[in-house]
Protein backbone atom coordinates (compact mmCIF):
# COMPACT_ATOMS: atom_id res chain seq x y z
CA UNK A 1 0.00 0.00 0.00
CA UNK A 2 1.07 3.80 -0.90
CA UNK A 3 -0.42 5.95 1.58
CA UNK A 4 0.23 9.73 1.82
CA UNK A 5 -0.23 11.20 4.99
CA UNK A 6 -1.20 14.97 5.24
CA UNK A 7 1.60 15.56 2.49
CA UNK A 8 2.93 19.47 1.22
CA UNK A 9 5.06 20.95 -0.50
CA UNK A 10 6.64 24.71 -0.91
CA UNK A 11 9.51 26.57 -3.14
CA UNK A 12 10.38 29.63 -2.40
CA UNK A 13 9.73 32.45 -5.05
CA UNK A 14 11.10 35.74 -4.90
CA UNK A 15 12.23 35.34 -0.99
CA UNK A 16 8.74 34.33 -0.67
CA UNK A 17 7.17 30.65 0.01
CA UNK A 18 4.56 29.39 -2.26
CA UNK A 19 2.50 25.99 -1.42
CA UNK A 20 2.49 23.90 -4.35
CA UNK A 21 0.67 21.27 -2.16
CA UNK A 22 -1.49 21.41 0.96
CA UNK A 23 -2.67 18.41 3.09
CA UNK A 24 -2.64 16.02 1.05
CA UNK A 25 -4.33 12.58 1.96
CA UNK A 26 -4.61 9.24 0.45
CA UNK A 27 -4.11 5.70 0.38
CA UNK A 28 -3.91 3.53 -2.93
CA UNK A 29 -3.83 -0.03 -2.27
CA UNK A 30 -2.18 -3.41 -4.14
CA UNK A 31 -3.28 -3.78 -7.18
CA UNK A 32 -4.60 -0.03 -7.73
CA UNK A 33 -4.96 2.17 -10.92
CA UNK A 34 -5.36 5.72 -10.13
CA UNK A 35 -5.43 8.68 -12.11
CA UNK A 36 -4.45 12.18 -10.88
CA UNK A 37 -6.03 14.59 -13.00
CA UNK A 38 -6.55 18.58 -12.48
CA UNK A 39 -6.46 22.06 -14.21
CA UNK A 40 -3.25 23.07 -15.38
CA UNK A 41 -1.05 23.94 -12.06
CA UNK A 42 -3.09 22.32 -9.85
CA UNK A 43 0.38 20.39 -8.71
CA UNK A 44 -0.51 17.16 -10.37
CA UNK A 45 3.39 16.12 -11.88
CA UNK A 46 4.57 18.14 -8.51
CA UNK A 47 2.59 15.31 -6.33
CA UNK A 48 4.01 12.37 -8.66
CA UNK A 49 7.53 13.51 -8.32
CA UNK A 50 7.13 14.18 -4.50
CA UNK A 51 5.99 10.80 -4.40
CA UNK A 52 8.85 9.60 -6.21
CA UNK A 53 10.89 11.02 -4.53
CA UNK A 54 12.57 13.82 -6.63
CA UNK A 55 10.67 16.60 -4.66
CA UNK A 56 11.08 16.36 -1.10
CA UNK A 57 8.32 16.85 0.94
CA UNK A 58 7.88 20.37 3.11
CA UNK A 59 5.26 18.46 5.76
CA UNK A 60 3.73 15.18 5.99
CA UNK A 61 4.87 11.83 5.18
CA UNK A 62 4.63 8.95 2.56
CA UNK A 63 4.43 4.87 4.16
CA UNK A 64 5.49 2.26 1.37
CA UNK A 65 4.21 -1.19 2.73
CA UNK A 66 4.34 0.32 6.33
CA UNK A 67 7.77 2.06 5.44
CA UNK A 68 8.33 5.35 6.20
CA UNK A 69 9.88 6.97 3.32
CA UNK A 70 11.27 10.07 4.55
CA UNK A 71 13.45 7.72 6.65
CA UNK A 72 14.16 4.93 4.28
CA UNK A 73 13.61 5.42 0.17
CA UNK A 74 12.39 3.48 -2.41
CA UNK A 75 14.85 0.86 -3.38
CA UNK A 76 15.57 0.98 -7.22
CA UNK A 77 13.82 -1.85 -8.18
CA UNK A 78 10.64 -0.95 -6.04
CA UNK A 79 9.63 1.74 -8.41
CA UNK A 80 9.57 3.03 -12.47
CA UNK A 81 9.15 6.35 -13.36
CA UNK A 82 7.95 7.55 -16.59
CA UNK A 83 8.21 10.99 -17.57
CA UNK A 84 6.85 12.80 -20.54
CA UNK A 85 9.83 13.04 -22.35
CA UNK A 86 11.50 10.12 -24.20
CA UNK A 87 13.87 8.33 -22.29
CA UNK A 88 15.31 6.42 -24.86
CA UNK A 89 18.15 6.70 -27.59
CA UNK A 90 17.20 7.52 -30.96
CA UNK A 91 20.50 5.80 -32.30
CA UNK A 92 19.46 2.42 -30.74
CA UNK A 93 16.51 0.05 -31.39
CA UNK A 94 13.78 -0.67 -29.52
CA UNK A 95 15.14 -4.30 -28.37
CA UNK A 96 18.80 -2.75 -27.56
CA UNK A 97 17.14 0.17 -25.60
CA UNK A 98 14.88 -2.45 -23.55
CA UNK A 99 18.14 -4.58 -23.06
CA UNK A 100 20.19 -1.79 -21.73
CA UNK A 101 17.81 -0.81 -19.71
CA UNK A 102 16.93 -4.19 -18.31
CA UNK A 103 21.31 -4.78 -17.74
CA UNK A 104 21.28 -1.48 -15.93
CA UNK A 105 19.04 -2.53 -13.14
CA UNK A 106 18.97 -6.03 -13.00
CA UNK A 107 20.95 -8.91 -12.45
CA UNK A 108 20.74 -11.97 -14.51
CA UNK A 109 21.56 -15.33 -14.22
CA UNK A 110 22.53 -16.25 -17.92
CA UNK A 111 21.81 -14.64 -21.02
CA UNK A 112 18.59 -16.43 -22.07
CA UNK A 113 16.78 -15.16 -18.64
CA UNK A 114 17.88 -11.73 -20.25
CA UNK A 115 16.82 -12.51 -23.78
CA UNK A 116 13.27 -14.11 -21.99
CA UNK A 117 12.60 -11.30 -19.71
CA UNK A 118 12.95 -8.75 -22.96
CA UNK A 119 10.49 -11.58 -25.12
CA UNK A 120 8.08 -11.37 -21.85
CA UNK A 121 8.12 -7.52 -21.69
CA UNK A 122 7.75 -7.07 -25.91
CA UNK A 123 4.88 -9.12 -25.49
CA UNK A 124 3.42 -7.19 -22.79
CA UNK A 125 3.48 -3.77 -24.12
CA UNK A 126 2.81 -4.63 -28.13
CA UNK A 127 5.93 -3.98 -29.67
CA UNK A 128 7.12 -7.42 -31.07
CA UNK A 129 6.76 -6.57 -34.50
CA UNK A 130 8.48 -3.37 -33.91
CA UNK A 131 11.55 -4.64 -32.00
CA UNK A 132 13.87 -3.71 -34.46
CA UNK A 133 12.92 -0.78 -35.56
CA UNK A 134 15.08 2.45 -34.83
CA UNK A 135 13.30 4.49 -32.04
CA UNK A 136 13.70 7.53 -34.10
CA UNK A 137 11.43 6.31 -36.60
CA UNK A 138 8.83 5.36 -33.76
CA UNK A 139 5.42 6.92 -33.65
CA UNK A 140 4.56 9.22 -30.46
CA UNK A 141 2.34 6.08 -29.13
CA UNK A 142 4.98 3.59 -29.65
CA UNK A 143 7.92 5.27 -28.00
CA UNK A 144 5.33 5.66 -25.08
CA UNK A 145 5.44 1.65 -25.18
CA UNK A 146 8.70 1.49 -25.05
CA UNK A 147 9.44 3.69 -22.24
CA UNK A 148 6.77 1.62 -20.20
CA UNK A 149 8.99 -1.34 -21.60
CA UNK A 150 12.05 -0.50 -20.57
CA UNK A 151 10.47 0.61 -17.00
CA UNK A 152 9.22 -2.98 -16.59
CA UNK A 153 12.23 -5.12 -16.58
CA UNK A 154 12.59 -4.56 -13.15
CA UNK A 155 9.37 -5.97 -12.64
CA UNK A 156 8.46 -2.45 -10.65
CA UNK A 157 5.76 -2.93 -7.69
CA UNK A 158 4.92 0.96 -7.94
CA UNK A 159 4.28 2.53 -11.56
CA UNK A 160 4.66 6.29 -12.08
CA UNK A 161 3.98 7.60 -15.33
CA UNK A 162 3.35 11.71 -15.90
CA UNK A 163 1.12 12.45 -18.71
CA UNK A 164 1.92 9.36 -20.82
CA UNK A 165 -0.85 9.90 -23.18
CA UNK A 166 0.30 13.92 -23.67
CA UNK A 167 -0.05 14.90 -27.81
CA UNK A 168 -1.42 11.56 -28.52
CA UNK A 169 -4.09 10.95 -30.83
CA UNK A 170 -7.51 9.52 -29.64
CA UNK A 171 -7.09 6.51 -30.53
CA UNK A 172 -3.20 6.08 -28.96
CA UNK A 173 -4.62 7.53 -26.13
CA UNK A 174 -6.72 4.63 -25.43
CA UNK A 175 -4.33 2.34 -26.21
CA UNK A 176 -1.73 3.55 -23.79
CA UNK A 177 -4.56 3.56 -20.68
CA UNK A 178 -5.76 0.00 -21.86
CA UNK A 179 -2.00 -0.99 -21.48
CA UNK A 180 -1.27 0.57 -18.31
CA UNK A 181 -4.78 -0.74 -16.99
CA UNK A 182 -3.30 -4.37 -17.79
CA UNK A 183 0.22 -3.52 -16.23
CA UNK A 184 -1.52 -2.59 -13.00
CA UNK A 185 -3.25 -5.80 -13.07
CA UNK A 186 0.20 -8.29 -12.74
CA UNK A 187 1.16 -8.96 -9.71
CA UNK A 188 -0.50 -6.66 -7.30
CA UNK A 189 1.19 -3.37 -9.09
CA UNK A 190 0.39 -0.46 -8.06
CA UNK A 191 0.28 2.51 -11.39
CA UNK A 192 -0.72 6.39 -10.85
CA UNK A 193 -0.83 8.16 -14.20
CA UNK A 194 -1.01 11.52 -14.09
CA UNK A 195 -3.18 12.99 -17.18
CA UNK A 196 -4.45 16.35 -18.24
CA UNK A 197 -7.62 14.22 -20.37
CA UNK A 198 -10.63 13.12 -18.40
CA UNK A 199 -11.17 10.56 -21.55
CA UNK A 200 -11.01 6.82 -20.69
CA UNK A 201 -11.78 7.85 -16.96
CA UNK A 202 -13.78 4.43 -16.12
CA UNK A 203 -10.80 2.72 -16.91
CA UNK A 204 -9.06 3.49 -13.87
CA UNK A 205 -9.97 2.17 -10.63
CA UNK A 206 -10.07 5.34 -8.92
CA UNK A 207 -9.54 9.33 -9.58
CA UNK A 208 -7.61 11.67 -7.53
CA UNK A 209 -8.93 15.05 -8.39
CA UNK A 210 -6.43 18.11 -7.27
CA UNK A 211 -7.01 21.67 -7.44
CA UNK A 212 -4.94 24.50 -6.29
CA UNK A 213 -2.65 21.65 -4.52
CA UNK A 214 -5.55 20.61 -2.33
CA UNK A 215 -7.39 16.96 -2.67
CA UNK A 216 -10.77 17.99 -3.91
CA UNK A 217 -11.86 14.13 -4.30
CA UNK A 218 -10.54 10.66 -4.51
CA UNK A 219 -12.74 8.02 -5.31
CA UNK A 220 -14.45 5.82 -8.31
CA UNK A 221 -14.71 7.28 -11.76
CA UNK A 222 -18.55 6.52 -10.96
CA UNK A 223 -19.05 8.31 -7.78
CA UNK A 224 -16.75 11.34 -9.81
CA UNK A 225 -20.21 12.52 -11.39
CA UNK A 226 -22.39 12.72 -8.48
CA UNK A 227 -20.02 14.09 -5.97
CA UNK A 228 -19.44 17.41 -8.13
CA UNK A 229 -22.89 17.49 -9.11
CA UNK A 230 -22.47 17.24 -12.94
CA UNK A 231 -23.52 14.90 -15.92
CA UNK A 232 -20.77 15.00 -18.01
CA UNK A 233 -16.87 14.17 -16.48
CA UNK A 234 -15.78 17.71 -18.88
CA UNK A 235 -17.59 20.12 -16.42
CA UNK A 236 -15.79 18.52 -13.22
CA UNK A 237 -12.78 21.47 -14.31
CA UNK A 238 -15.57 24.33 -14.86
CA UNK A 239 -17.15 23.40 -11.22
CA UNK A 240 -13.96 23.05 -9.75
CA UNK A 241 -13.52 26.89 -10.33
CA UNK A 242 -16.91 27.71 -7.72
CA UNK A 243 -14.45 26.99 -4.50
CA UNK A 244 -11.08 26.96 -3.71
CA UNK A 245 -9.10 24.33 -3.26
CA UNK A 246 -8.77 24.65 0.50
CA UNK A 247 -13.33 24.51 0.65
CA UNK A 248 -12.93 21.92 -1.60
CA UNK A 249 -10.39 19.71 0.56
CA UNK A 250 -12.70 20.50 3.78
CA UNK A 251 -15.88 19.61 1.80
CA UNK A 252 -13.66 16.44 0.77
CA UNK A 253 -12.27 15.30 4.00
CA UNK A 254 -16.32 14.94 5.06
CA UNK A 255 -17.12 12.63 2.45
CA UNK A 256 -13.71 11.06 2.38
CA UNK A 257 -14.56 7.93 4.53
CA UNK A 258 -17.79 7.06 2.75
CA UNK A 259 -16.33 7.19 -0.95
CA UNK A 260 -13.43 5.10 0.52
CA UNK A 261 -15.64 2.54 1.75
CA UNK A 262 -17.26 2.25 -1.29
CA UNK A 263 -13.73 1.51 -3.03
CA UNK A 264 -13.08 -1.05 -0.99
CA UNK A 265 -16.19 -2.46 -2.24
CA UNK A 266 -15.25 -2.53 -5.35
CA UNK A 267 -12.29 -3.53 -4.69
CA UNK A 268 -13.46 -7.12 -3.12
CA UNK A 269 -15.65 -7.54 -5.41
CA UNK A 270 -12.38 -7.43 -8.72
CA UNK A 271 -10.54 -9.84 -6.48
CA UNK A 272 -13.57 -11.99 -6.15
CA UNK A 273 -14.03 -11.97 -10.17
CA UNK A 274 -9.90 -12.98 -10.47
CA UNK A 275 -9.33 -9.69 -12.37
CA UNK A 276 -6.39 -9.33 -10.37
CA UNK A 277 -4.41 -10.81 -8.16
CA UNK A 278 -2.51 -9.75 -4.80
CA UNK A 279 0.04 -10.85 -2.27
CA UNK A 280 -2.19 -11.88 0.94
CA UNK A 281 -4.20 -9.62 2.48
CA UNK A 282 -3.69 -8.05 5.45
CA UNK A 283 -5.40 -5.13 7.91
CA UNK A 284 -2.81 -2.89 6.41
CA UNK A 285 -3.69 -3.07 2.61
CA UNK A 286 -7.38 -2.05 3.39
CA UNK A 287 -8.64 1.68 2.44
CA UNK A 288 -9.65 3.99 5.91
CA UNK A 289 -12.79 1.91 6.70
CA UNK A 290 -12.82 -2.20 7.16
CA UNK A 291 -15.91 -3.67 5.31
CA UNK A 292 -17.05 -7.08 5.62
CA UNK A 293 -17.95 -8.76 2.28
CA UNK A 294 -19.72 -11.57 1.80
CA UNK A 295 -21.31 -11.97 -1.45
CA UNK A 296 -23.76 -14.67 -1.39
CA UNK A 297 -22.81 -16.72 -4.68
CA UNK A 298 -18.93 -16.41 -4.29
CA UNK A 299 -16.45 -17.58 -1.52
CA UNK A 300 -13.72 -15.16 -0.37
CA UNK A 301 -10.28 -15.13 -1.74
CA UNK A 302 -8.05 -17.42 0.60
CA UNK A 303 -4.66 -16.42 1.24
CA UNK A 304 -3.33 -19.97 0.54
CA UNK A 305 -5.00 -19.40 -3.50
CA UNK A 306 -3.53 -16.51 -3.60
CA UNK A 307 -0.16 -17.60 -2.75
CA UNK A 308 -0.69 -20.31 -5.04
CA UNK A 309 -1.31 -18.19 -7.82
CA UNK A 310 1.48 -15.91 -7.20
CA UNK A 311 4.26 -18.89 -6.92
CA UNK A 312 5.48 -17.69 -10.35
CA UNK A 313 6.29 -14.41 -9.27
CA UNK A 314 10.08 -13.13 -9.55
CA UNK A 315 11.78 -12.03 -6.37
CA UNK A 316 12.74 -8.86 -6.51
CA UNK A 317 15.36 -8.12 -8.77
CA UNK A 318 18.85 -6.42 -7.03
CA UNK A 319 20.89 -3.74 -9.25
CA UNK A 320 23.76 -4.57 -10.88
CA UNK A 321 27.43 -4.13 -9.73
CA UNK A 322 29.47 -0.89 -10.82
CA UNK A 323 31.69 -3.14 -13.12
CA UNK A 324 28.77 -4.80 -14.89
CA UNK A 325 26.60 -1.28 -15.21
CA UNK A 326 30.21 0.43 -16.34
CA UNK A 327 30.20 -2.68 -19.45
CA UNK A 328 26.92 -2.18 -20.02
CA UNK A 329 27.16 1.74 -20.69
CA UNK A 330 30.87 1.53 -22.31
CA UNK A 331 29.24 -0.72 -24.93
CA UNK A 332 26.07 1.10 -25.45
CA UNK A 333 28.26 4.45 -26.02
CA UNK A 334 30.59 2.90 -28.98
CA UNK A 335 27.37 1.59 -30.27
CA UNK A 336 25.83 5.24 -29.94
CA UNK A 337 28.79 7.13 -31.28
CA UNK A 338 29.31 4.33 -34.64
CA UNK A 339 25.33 4.68 -35.45
CA UNK A 340 26.05 8.47 -35.33
CA UNK A 341 27.24 9.71 -38.43
CA UNK A 342 27.64 13.07 -37.80
CA UNK A 343 29.50 12.62 -34.65
CA UNK A 344 31.82 9.81 -36.35
CA UNK A 345 32.23 11.99 -39.26
CA UNK A 346 33.49 14.67 -37.70
CA UNK A 347 35.63 13.02 -35.73
CA UNK A 348 37.10 11.39 -38.66
CA UNK A 349 37.37 14.79 -40.46
CA UNK A 350 39.07 16.47 -37.09
CA UNK A 351 41.42 13.54 -36.93
CA UNK A 352 42.97 13.74 -40.50
CA UNK A 353 42.36 17.12 -41.08
CA UNK A 354 44.05 19.19 -38.36
CA UNK A 355 47.39 17.44 -38.82
CA UNK A 356 47.63 18.11 -41.97
CA UNK A 357 47.03 21.69 -41.45
CA UNK A 358 49.80 21.66 -38.91
CA UNK A 359 51.93 19.63 -41.45
CA UNK A 360 51.45 22.37 -44.31
CA UNK A 361 53.73 24.60 -41.68
CA UNK A 362 55.95 22.36 -40.90
CA UNK A 363 58.42 23.31 -43.58
CA UNK A 364 58.75 26.73 -42.00
CA UNK A 365 59.99 25.03 -38.63
CA UNK A 366 62.51 22.78 -40.69
CA UNK A 367 65.27 25.10 -40.78
CA UNK A 368 68.60 24.44 -39.40
CA UNK A 369 69.87 26.07 -36.34
CA UNK A 370 73.26 27.83 -36.64
CA UNK A 371 75.86 28.69 -34.50
CA UNK A 372 77.08 31.87 -33.92
CA UNK A 373 80.64 32.64 -35.03
CA UNK A 374 82.92 33.54 -31.99
CA UNK A 375 85.18 35.89 -34.66
CA UNK A 376 85.01 39.70 -34.70
CA UNK A 377 85.86 40.19 -38.24
CA UNK A 378 83.08 42.53 -40.06
CA UNK A 379 82.06 39.47 -42.65
CA UNK A 380 81.49 37.73 -39.81
CA UNK A 381 79.52 40.13 -37.79
CA UNK A 382 77.80 39.96 -40.98
CA UNK A 383 76.83 36.39 -40.90
CA UNK A 384 76.39 36.45 -37.58
CA UNK A 385 73.40 38.63 -37.70
CA UNK A 386 71.68 36.86 -40.98
CA UNK A 387 72.27 33.38 -38.47
CA UNK A 388 70.67 35.21 -36.06
CA UNK A 389 67.62 36.22 -37.71
CA UNK A 390 67.38 33.21 -39.55
CA UNK A 391 67.76 30.97 -36.38
CA UNK A 392 65.20 33.29 -34.78
CA UNK A 393 62.50 32.75 -37.90
CA UNK A 394 63.27 29.24 -37.29
CA UNK A 395 62.31 29.38 -33.42
CA UNK A 396 59.56 31.52 -34.10
CA UNK A 397 58.12 28.94 -36.48
CA UNK A 398 59.16 25.67 -33.91
CA UNK A 399 56.95 27.80 -31.12
CA UNK A 400 54.05 28.61 -32.93
CA UNK A 401 53.56 25.10 -34.96
CA UNK A 402 53.46 23.53 -31.28
CA UNK A 403 51.41 25.68 -29.84
CA UNK A 404 49.08 25.03 -33.05
CA UNK A 405 48.84 21.06 -32.38
CA UNK A 406 48.26 22.18 -28.77
CA UNK A 407 45.31 24.85 -29.53
CA UNK A 408 43.67 21.87 -32.67
CA UNK A 409 43.98 19.26 -30.02
CA UNK A 410 42.00 21.63 -27.37
CA UNK A 411 39.59 22.70 -29.78
CA UNK A 412 39.19 18.37 -30.18
CA UNK A 413 38.82 18.00 -26.54
CA UNK A 414 35.82 20.58 -26.77
CA UNK A 415 34.38 18.50 -29.39
CA UNK A 416 34.50 15.33 -27.04
CA UNK A 417 33.26 16.15 -23.97
CA UNK A 418 30.88 19.73 -24.68
CA UNK A 419 27.84 17.34 -24.81
CA UNK A 420 29.05 14.57 -23.79
CA UNK A 421 26.62 14.72 -20.48
CA UNK A 422 24.16 17.86 -20.74
CA UNK A 423 23.78 16.23 -24.16
CA UNK A 424 21.54 13.48 -22.90
CA UNK A 425 20.36 14.87 -19.28
CA UNK A 426 17.07 13.68 -18.91
CA UNK A 427 18.07 10.11 -19.88
CA UNK A 428 20.80 10.23 -17.34
CA UNK A 429 18.60 11.56 -14.84
CA UNK A 430 16.25 8.50 -15.44
CA UNK A 431 18.88 6.02 -15.48
CA UNK A 432 20.19 7.39 -12.24
CA UNK A 433 16.40 7.25 -10.36
CA UNK A 434 16.38 3.42 -11.94
CA UNK A 435 19.65 2.47 -10.09
CA UNK A 436 22.35 3.46 -12.26
CA UNK A 437 25.33 4.35 -9.91
CA UNK A 438 27.39 7.89 -10.96
CA UNK A 439 30.42 6.16 -10.33
CA UNK A 440 29.73 3.26 -13.78
CA UNK A 441 28.44 6.09 -15.82
CA UNK A 442 31.74 8.95 -14.81
CA UNK A 443 33.75 5.65 -15.78
CA UNK A 444 32.26 5.25 -18.89
CA UNK A 445 32.68 8.22 -19.90
CA UNK A 446 36.56 8.68 -19.23
CA UNK A 447 37.36 5.65 -20.85
CA UNK A 448 35.52 6.77 -24.25
CA UNK A 449 36.78 10.33 -23.88
CA UNK A 450 40.20 8.90 -22.57
CA UNK A 451 40.22 6.34 -26.01
CA UNK A 452 39.33 9.27 -28.25
CA UNK A 453 41.96 11.41 -26.55
CA UNK A 454 44.78 8.72 -27.11
CA UNK A 455 43.55 8.41 -31.12
CA UNK A 456 43.45 12.07 -31.36
CA UNK A 457 46.92 12.65 -29.64
CA UNK A 458 48.91 9.88 -30.88
CA UNK A 459 48.11 10.64 -34.89
CA UNK A 460 48.42 14.32 -34.15
CA UNK A 461 52.30 13.25 -33.11
CA UNK A 462 52.90 10.56 -35.62
CA UNK A 463 51.35 12.61 -38.27
CA UNK A 464 52.98 15.83 -38.06
CA UNK A 465 56.48 13.93 -36.92
CA UNK A 466 56.61 12.28 -40.29
CA UNK A 467 56.76 15.57 -42.17
CA UNK A 468 58.75 17.52 -39.18
CA UNK A 469 61.04 15.97 -36.65
CA UNK A 470 62.73 18.86 -34.15
CA UNK A 471 63.46 16.51 -31.20
CA UNK A 472 60.91 16.17 -28.25
CA UNK A 473 59.89 12.01 -28.88
CA UNK A 474 57.76 10.79 -26.47
CA UNK A 475 57.94 13.56 -24.40
CA UNK A 476 56.33 15.84 -26.82
CA UNK A 477 53.58 13.33 -27.48
CA UNK A 478 52.47 13.28 -23.36
CA UNK A 479 52.28 16.96 -23.38
CA UNK A 480 49.99 16.42 -26.48
CA UNK A 481 48.34 13.92 -25.01
CA UNK A 482 47.81 16.10 -21.65
CA UNK A 483 46.85 19.23 -23.51
CA UNK A 484 43.74 17.33 -24.74
CA UNK A 485 43.07 15.36 -21.75
CA UNK A 486 43.03 18.77 -19.96
CA UNK A 487 40.48 20.23 -22.04
CA UNK A 488 38.30 17.48 -22.31
CA UNK A 489 38.11 16.71 -18.54
CA UNK A 490 37.21 20.38 -18.31
CA UNK A 491 34.63 20.64 -20.48
CA UNK A 492 33.67 17.35 -19.51
CA UNK A 493 32.93 19.13 -15.77
CA UNK A 494 31.05 22.22 -18.11
CA UNK A 495 28.88 19.66 -19.65
CA UNK A 496 27.80 17.85 -16.05
CA UNK A 497 27.32 21.78 -14.94
CA UNK A 498 25.43 23.37 -17.46
CA UNK A 499 21.69 23.21 -18.01
CA UNK A 500 21.73 22.61 -21.66
CA UNK A 501 23.91 21.31 -24.03
CA UNK A 502 23.91 24.40 -26.13
CA UNK A 503 25.25 25.98 -23.13
CA UNK A 504 27.88 23.61 -22.56
CA UNK A 505 28.75 23.99 -26.34
CA UNK A 506 29.09 27.74 -26.46
CA UNK A 507 31.14 27.69 -22.88
CA UNK A 508 33.82 25.24 -23.88
CA UNK A 509 34.40 27.15 -27.20
CA UNK A 510 34.65 29.93 -25.40
CA UNK A 511 37.53 28.43 -23.13
CA UNK A 512 39.11 26.93 -26.64
CA UNK A 513 39.30 30.64 -28.07
CA UNK A 514 41.24 32.13 -24.84
CA UNK A 515 43.47 29.34 -24.36
CA UNK A 516 45.71 31.39 -27.11
CA UNK A 517 45.55 35.17 -26.54
CA UNK A 518 45.95 34.31 -22.62
CA UNK A 519 48.70 31.68 -22.86
CA UNK A 520 51.24 33.96 -23.52
CA UNK A 521 52.83 32.44 -26.43
CA UNK A 522 52.00 35.01 -28.95
CA UNK A 523 51.88 38.14 -26.82
CA UNK A 524 53.73 37.98 -23.87
CA UNK A 525 51.00 38.79 -20.92
CA UNK A 526 51.26 41.52 -18.26
CA UNK A 527 53.41 40.94 -15.36
CA UNK A 528 50.30 41.32 -12.59
CA UNK A 529 48.03 38.86 -14.51
CA UNK A 530 50.52 36.33 -15.70
CA UNK A 531 50.51 34.07 -12.15
CA UNK A 532 47.02 34.79 -11.74
CA UNK A 533 45.38 33.92 -15.29
CA UNK A 534 48.13 31.52 -16.46
CA UNK A 535 47.38 28.54 -13.88
CA UNK A 536 44.11 28.25 -15.60
CA UNK A 537 45.47 28.13 -19.23
CA UNK A 538 46.25 24.28 -20.19
CA UNK A 539 47.61 25.31 -23.75
CA UNK A 540 50.45 27.46 -21.87
CA UNK A 541 51.47 24.20 -20.02
CA UNK A 542 51.33 21.93 -22.87
CA UNK A 543 53.47 24.55 -24.67
CA UNK A 544 55.81 25.41 -22.32
CA UNK A 545 56.58 21.41 -21.74
CA UNK A 546 56.85 20.61 -25.07
CA UNK A 547 59.43 23.31 -25.80
CA UNK A 548 61.49 22.20 -23.08
CA UNK A 549 61.38 18.67 -24.78
CA UNK A 550 62.40 20.18 -28.44
CA UNK A 551 66.73 19.47 -29.10
CA UNK A 552 69.41 22.00 -27.20
CA UNK A 553 69.79 24.18 -30.01
CA UNK A 554 66.62 24.30 -31.31
CA UNK A 555 65.28 25.22 -27.64
CA UNK A 556 67.74 27.64 -27.79
CA UNK A 557 66.57 29.13 -30.66
CA UNK A 558 62.65 29.04 -29.60
CA UNK A 559 63.29 31.14 -26.13
CA UNK A 560 65.56 33.80 -27.68
CA UNK A 561 62.30 34.63 -29.77
CA UNK A 562 59.74 34.46 -26.68
CA UNK A 563 58.92 37.35 -24.42
CA UNK A 564 57.23 35.05 -21.98
CA UNK A 565 58.72 32.57 -19.51
CA UNK A 566 58.97 29.48 -19.99
CA UNK A 567 58.29 26.65 -16.88
CA UNK A 568 60.13 23.35 -16.11
CA UNK A 569 58.65 20.23 -17.75
CA UNK A 570 57.73 18.61 -13.85
CA UNK A 571 55.87 21.48 -13.07
CA UNK A 572 54.12 21.38 -16.74
CA UNK A 573 53.32 17.88 -15.63
CA UNK A 574 51.76 18.62 -12.26
CA UNK A 575 49.81 21.59 -13.72
CA UNK A 576 47.86 19.80 -16.09
CA UNK A 577 47.52 16.44 -14.38
CA UNK A 578 45.73 19.04 -11.55
CA UNK A 579 43.41 20.30 -14.82
CA UNK A 580 42.50 16.79 -15.56
CA UNK A 581 42.05 15.75 -11.82
CA UNK A 582 39.75 18.95 -10.81
CA UNK A 583 37.73 18.43 -14.18
CA UNK A 584 36.78 14.77 -12.96
CA UNK A 585 36.05 15.60 -9.20
CA UNK A 586 34.23 18.34 -10.70
CA UNK A 587 32.13 16.42 -13.42
CA UNK A 588 31.85 13.35 -10.75
CA UNK A 589 30.01 15.97 -8.48
CA UNK A 590 28.03 17.85 -10.54
CA UNK A 591 26.44 14.35 -12.50
CA UNK A 592 25.75 13.27 -8.71
CA UNK A 593 23.00 16.02 -8.60
CA UNK A 594 19.96 16.00 -9.22
CA UNK A 595 19.10 18.13 -12.20
CA UNK A 596 15.32 16.52 -13.37
CA UNK A 597 14.57 20.80 -14.54
CA UNK A 598 18.02 21.49 -15.95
Amino acid sequence: MLCAANIAYDIEVDGEPLCLLNDVYFEVPKGHFMAIVGPSGCGKTTLLKTIAGMNAETEGAFFWNGRDLSEEDFEPYEVGFVPQFSIAYDQLTVDENIESSAKLRCRFNSPEDLDQRIEQILIETGLTEIADRDVKILSGGQKRRLALAMELTSQPSLLLCDEVTSGLDPRSEEDIVKLLHQISRQNGRIVISVTHSLAQLELYDSILVLHQGYVAYHGSPRGMSHYFGVESLEDVYPKLQERTGEQWNRSWGKRREAYYAKLEVDRQEKILQGEFVIDGEDEDEKLVVDVEIEPDDKEPVSNEEIEERDDDVAEDPRTPSVLSQFWTLFARRWRIFFRDKTQWSLQLIMILLFPILVAMFSDKGSGQIISLSATESALSIKNDIETQQLNMKTGSAVSGIIMFQVILLGLMGSNNAAREIAGERAIVEKEKYAGMKVSSYMLCKWMFLGTLVLVQSIWMYLFVNFFWDRGGGLTHLSFLILANAAMTSVCLAISALAKTADQASLLSIYLVGFQLPLSGAVLALPTFAEWVIRPFISAYWAWSGSIYSLKSDVLGSVKNVLDTNLTEINQCYVVLGIHILVGMLVAFGASRASKWDA
